[in-house]
């Protein structure tokens, strides 16, 4: 790909930098900036930078955050005593767009894969079980990818959480096993966290 402005091609391999983006898609996405005014065009740039510098995580949770406890723990009106536990934060995004969740969630920041290298001390276990310890938490509602990996997640933490008097249970396998939470269907994962199910159901070692 020639490019007649090496201001346009550095552009453009910043773009191809980002997930999903080849050098095509990248070339429209900065033609189309090229195109718009330039106060536009520094706005987006000021809120990209702005987004970085600033964004937190939840000190409670490890979601996404502007300050050091998150607009879904601060919440009075969601179920305090009621945690979910994700992989990542685009899942709570996905649980959230089906508005049939009404308690906190908890951000591991991945999920136990020896053959990656990821084991427990690399998640947000720990702080997991310091909340069930400290909070009056009643159910613990695992709500991880349907996979080996998944599985061996909620083992381990339930394996952990066994002196503790609380509700485990897991969505629902509407989900396919070895399907990817953050592409099913807002349907799908709204009647999986309906008819969550207990633990001791589907995980047999």
């Amino acid at each position: 790909m020639q490019f007649s402005s090496s201001l346009l091609e550095n552009a453009v391999n910043e773009f191809a930098r980002l997930p999903g983006i080849g050098k095509k898609t990248a070339l429209r996405l900065v033609l189309h900036l090229v195109k718009q005014d330039a106060l536009l065009v520094q706005s987006f740039g000021e809120t990209v930078l702005k987004m970085r510098q600033e964004i937190k995580f939840c000190q409670r949770c490890c979601n996404i955050s502007d300050g050091d406890i998150c607009s879904i723990c601060s919440n009075s009106m969601r179920r305090q005593d009621m945690i979910c536990v994700v992989e990542n934060i685009r899942d709570v995004i996905a649980i959230e767009s089906t508005q049939q969740y009404n308690g906190t969630y908890h951000v591991l920041g991945g999920i136990i894969s020896p053959l990656d290298g990821v084991g427990p001390d690399q998640l947000n276990i720990e702080l997991l079980i310091n909340r069930v310890q400290k909070e009056n938490v009643q159910e613990l509602i695992f709500a991880l990818n349907p996979t080996i990996q998944g599985d061996t997640t909620i083992y381990y933490i339930q394996k952990k959480l066994q002196p503790h008097s609380l509700s485990i249970t897991t969505i629902a396998r509407g989900i396919a096993f070895g399907g990817e939470l953050e592409y099913a269907d807002e349907m799908t994962l709204a009647r999986s966290l309906q008819n969550r199910v207990p633990v001791e159901r589907f995980v047999n070692y």
